[in-house]
């Protein structure tokens, strides 16, 4: 008899190692049962349509942690994960097995049955759904309660913590010395699952029967084929199940009638992050760094864990020296040794460091628990494991233009300029067109132009998922977000959602879907007359627009329907705000600013010479008026139009005293008076515009001491409300120029000259004080010239003589002709 066939003869049959998923403990112990054992074929409990991906976890490109995803073909959003991390049992006994050259089988029931029967629908103890990867499980009701099997040993052995108990008899525990049995841990284990299945039977674990069913029949089919030498790898509440005699016939009229689909199945990378319980896992564990760290390091698990602790304290400034570590190890082995513990677990740890490290306060313990007992690590899949087309297409566009996944969130600052940027931002906007949101736009913390983009970008493992799901539209990521777009215009809802899909279109460069979206955008636009609509659809036409300029598109079409619409806004505007009640002006208000700042980037200077810039500012300029001298409309609304006129030079000497002269005599009802004011001088700005315009501020100060009591209560509110968003330098400065009274803030009727200078500024312009100062701005903002000689000033050259008034510009505006455009740029 052969030495194997004797160690088969004396167990009496398969070796059932059970164990907890992803315990670096059980990960230990099934290494040295099987080097013990040497069996001829390793069963593993997992999807069996697995078993042709086994050779890819020898190959150099793998690195865990990684997962098994399957999926639905027809319905790629039903799938489910099987995590695996390097301290998983499972992995430890797959890459055992490739290196002896032992045949690996999975026994679990198929994917395409649980898939098809809803079990993706709760969680089960040794996969993660695709719901629960998004955060999309439920809890479970109080009928439908598990019972723990760690938590209910715990209990009899006296913990009150599951983890610190299976921490303390297992992860724990060492390797037993030489000549020690390594498969007697087992049978205790094995002992006390049994013990629990007699006394709970299922334990609420309703499904696992059909599971532990097919398991049997996967163990009967291997002994046909390898004989009794043969080594299983499950859950330890299982093999009390796997141990039990049952016939073949029971075990297959439980599996009769399941549901089936067709379903795919990959490797795909995955993070410390998503195996941990707090992501919604169901087999996670509270610290898979933590873990990690125990199944790898050689020896002395607590000094070398407090000196990473160390480093990463230093990194991040903290006054940290070799000398905390070594009385940190000492604190938290006395702290080990008095709880009875055979190690020191990370409760101990965690102690040490915030009295010896953290100077006993919690501030380093989040970061080393994000860092450390979570971490952020990606493993990494080969290149040619399997996949869908249309992600095979992203691992090759991302190669090209250097894109690494990442785990841990990092920004990205794009040059829409240089080639390999601008393929880097279209890649970005073409998936999340296609809802896989690898990277999310954020503000630049540097520069704002257009030629530049900030991206926040991070790989989600669930990101798989979408991307099997974004499948069906083509096989390449320009085929399939050119589908897309096409299918999201003629199913859009309104008019804002066509437009925003066309800056999305133009952002990702689709030109084969923009003339699709384009006569959608035609169509809607035609048959919309709401106001509200139209100008909520503007403002991201007319950064289409720009971005058209920017990255060199053809956007002409784009610029015609943009004219249009704004066309259909400067007519219907006037007409829908009189009359509109409170929560309908400050809507309104919205709609007149988006407005605004659209026929800006519209009918900006540089667009002049394509279709009539000048003529639509002219034309808005004109609805504005409308709006700010008609009695009719809501006071928040007249005083923003009178506030953006005169922003942009649109009124003339006096013409802002006028209209707040009228919004503000005594006919005027307080509150609309004080809507007018928080439309006129509401906002971060309107501060500054009332201290340095002492007419302005006379007239508010006068109307609001006219204000009677009895109505003084109403407009308390409005007025805060509008006070309140100016930061606390502008509110002093207002108060101080009140204080000083009339003598500072000359009060003078509407319409009139002022009586007095304004403080703190001179009786006209110097032009050579002024052009001293160009130069240096022109350095500081790029642009070229703009009417004043490059030459500091000569004290001996007289005075420019001032120039004829220019019948073009705005009544009393006192800057030179040539610098009105460049100023308002």
């Amino acid at each position: 008899m052969s030495e194997r066939s004797e160690r088969t003869a004396s167990r009496g049959g398969p070796v059932l190692l059970g164990v907890r998923h992803h315990g670096p403990g059980s990960a230990r112990a099934v290494r040295a049962a099987l080097e013990q054992c040497r069996p001829a074929a390793v069963l593993i409990e997992g999807p069996p349509e697995a078993d042709e991906l086994v050779p890819l976890a020898d190959r150099e490109g793998m690195r865990p942690p990684v997962a098994l995803l399957a999926h639905a073909q027809d319905d790629p959003g039903r799938a489910a994960f099987w995590p695996l991390a390097e301290f998983s049992p499972e992995w430890v006994a797959m890459r055992w097995a490739l290196a002896q050259g032992v045949p690996v089988r999975f026994i679990d029931l198929p994917a395409a049955h649980s898939l098809a029967r809803g079990d993706d629908e709760e969680t089960a103890d040794d996969h993660e759904t695709a719901d629960e990867a998004t955060g999309g499980q439920e809890a479970r009701s109080g009928a439908e309660v598990r019972i723990d099997p760690i938590g209910v040993l715990a209990e009899a052995a006296g913990y009150d913590d599951p983890e610190r108990w299976w921490e303390d008899v297992i992860e724990h525990r060492g390797s037993g010395g030489a000549g020690a049995d390594a498969l007697a841990p087992f049978a205790a284990l094995a002992e006390a699952m049994g013990a629990l299945r007699e006394t709970y039977g299922d334990g609420g674990h309703d499904r696992d029967p059909v599971r532990e069913a097919h398991m049997r029949l996967r163990l009967r089919a291997a002994r046909r084929e390898f004989g009794d030498d043969l080594a299983v790898v499950c859950g330890a509440w299982h093999v009390p199940a796997l141990a039990r005699r049952t016939t073949m016939t029971a075990d297959r009229q439980l599996l009769k009638g399941l549901p089936k689909v067709k379903t795919a199945v990959t490797w795909v990378p995955w993070t410390h992050r998503r195996l941990s319980r707090r992501s919604g896992y169901g087999a996670g564990i509270a610290s898979p760094g933590w873990y990690g760290h125990l199944f790898s390091v050689p020896d002395r698990p607590v000094e070398r864990w407090l000196t990473k602790v160390a480093g990463l304290l230093r990194e991040e400034d903290y006054a940290v020296s070799s000398a905390h570590v070594i009385e940190a190890v000492r604190l938290a082995e006395g702290l080990a040794t008095v709880r009875g513990r055979p190690l020191a677990g990370l409760t101990e740890l965690d102690d040490a460091v915030r009295a010896v490290m953290g100077d006993g306060t919690d501030a380093p313990s989040s970061l080393i628990h994000d860092r450390l007992v979570v971490g952020e690590v990606l493993g990494e899949v080969p290149e040619d494991a399997p996949a869908v087309p249309l992600q095979q297409d992203i691992d090759r566009s991302r190669r090209t233009l250097r894109l690494k996944p990442e785990a841990l969130e990092r920004e990205l600052e794009l040059d829409l300029r240089k080639e390999t940027d601008a393929g880097r931002s279209r890649l970005l906007h073409r998936l999340r067109l296609l809802g896989i949101p690898w990277g999310e736009p954020t503000h630049s913390r540097g520069s704002t132009g257009t030629f530049r983009e900030t991206w926040r970008l991070r790989w989600e493992p669930e990101l798989s998922v979408r991307v099997a799901e974004a499948g069906i539209w083509g096989t390449t990521v320009l085929s399939a977000a050119t589908a897309k777009a096409a299918s999201e215009a003629a199913g859009a809802a309104g008019l804002a959602e066509v437009t925003a899909l066309a800056e999305r279109c133009l952002l990702a460069e689709l030109p084969d879907a923009l003339p699709v979206v384009m006569q959608a955008l035609s169509d809607r636009a035609a048959l919309d007359a709401d106001v509200g609509h139209l100008a909520q659809a503007l403002p991201a036409l007319v950064r289409s627009v720009r971005y058209g300029d920017v990255r060199g598109t053809d956007a002409a079409a784009l610029r015609e329907v943009a004219t249009g619409l704004a066309e259909r806004v400067f007519v219907g505007l006037p007409p829908a705000c009189p009359g509109l009640d409170a929560d309908g002006a400050a809507e309104m208000r919205g709609h007149l600013d988006a407005t605004h700042q659209a026929v800006g980037l519209l009918g900006r200077p540089e667009s002049e010479r394509q279709t009539g810039g000048t003529q639509l500012r002219a034309r808005w300029a004109g609805v504005l008026r409308a709006v700010s001298e008609r009695d009719a409309v809501p006071g928040l609304l007249r005083g923003r139009a009178t506030r953006l006129l005169l922003d942009d030079g649109e009124l003339g000497d006096g013409g802002a005293e006028r209209l707040m002269g009228l919004a503000l005599s005594p006919g005027t009802p307080p509150t609309d008076a004080a809507g007018w004011i928080e439309g006129f001088a509401g906002g971060g700005d309107g501060g500054l515009l009332l201290v340095h315009d002492a007419r302005l501020l006379a007239l508010v100060d006068g109307w609001l001491t006219g204000v009677p009591d009895a109505a003084f209560t109403d407009v308390l509110p409005l007025l805060r409300r509008t006070f309140a968003e100016y930061g606390t330098g502008v509110r002093r400065t207002l108060g101080e120029l009140i204080r000083r009274g009339p003598a500072t803030a000359p009060r003078h009727p509407a319409g009139d000259a002022p009586d007095a200078a304004v403080p703190g500024f001179g009786p006209g312009l110097d032009r050579d004080r002024a052009a001293a100062v160009l130069p240096t701005l022109r350095t500081l903002l790029g642009i070229g010239q703009h009417g004043f000689d490059d030459e500091p000033p000569d004290p001996s050259r007289p005075a420019a003589p001032s120039r004829p008034a220019d019948p073009s510009r705005p009544a009393g505006d006192s800057r030179p002709a040539d610098d009105l455009t460049g100023a308002r740029t």
